[in-house]
């Protein structure tokens, strides 16, 4: 299990936190997944056998918000 860190624009709301949240945690291969909208970052527990950084990344912006 790896966890990182990724930096997360866009979010405004406590609405935006969940929909991240959600799409995160709807990727095989993640253990968890703590959106902040204070920290402007998501903390993800992942297993890089099955899901890489790239596709985290990929997914939070095909959700509408930038992501690094």
């Amino acid at each position: 299990m790896e966890t990182t860190q990724i930096k997360i624009g866009g979010m405004s709301c406590q609405g935006c936190v969940k929909n991240i949240g959600g799409v995160l945690g709807a990727l095989a291969g993640v253990a968890s997944a703590e959106v902040s909208l204070e920290a402007a970052a998501a903390t993800v527990a992942f297993d890089p056998q099955v899901v890489s950084r790239a596709a985290l990344l990929d997914a939070i912006e095909d959700a509408g918000f930038d992501a690094e």
